[in-house]
């Protein structure tokens, strides 16, 4: 049999693991703390949850598999938004948390069938599990500001 390649393990890893820093850090927000923007200005949860599974789309897209929601019907949560200015259009936190279940689901599956990627892919996948990374630890820092404990232990 063989075996996966690293490059596979090791974006399966990440992605679990955000997963599971996303899922710690959500834990308990209401809908109406997810709108809350620090300072009236710095993105708040329900944004940052939002614009991670608005790019976790391309993520993937590039991997062969369909989106889990349209883009345009959801460009609230696109990079370069003045989140704060689009607040109205922004879905319920618990909609959105299901959503990046869908995607969690649908990336799992996919890595479980893939033995390698497309070398073309390999700099934008990376990247892209990056940006998730970058904004799962935003999320820490929020939970903290909604004067919750923080989930990281």
């Amino acid at each position: 049999m063989e075996t996966k390649s690293n490059e596979i393990e090791l974006v399966k890893n990440q992605v679990f693991s955000t997963m599971k820093i996303v899922e710690l850090n959500t834990e308990g927000i209401t809908h109406e703390e997810s709108m809350v923007f620090p300072n009236n200005e710095a993105n708040c949860m329900n944004w940052i949850l939002g614009h991670l599974i608005y790019i976790r789309n391309p993520l993937l897209n590039i991997l062969g598999e369909a989106s889990v929601w349209d883009s345009e019907k959801f460009s609230c949560y696109n990079r370069g938004e003045i989140a704060l200015n689009r607040k109205d259009e922004f879905i319920n936190f618990e909609e959105l948390k299901s959503y990046f279940q869908q995607s969690q689901e649908k990336l799992e599956a996919k890595l479980n069938t893939l033995e390698h990627f497309n070398t073309e892919n390999v700099n934008d996948i990376s990247t892209l599990c990056l940006h998730e990374i970058y904004h799962a630890g935003q999320l820490g820092y929020l939970r903290r500001i909604l004067g919750k404990p923080g989930a990281i232990k």
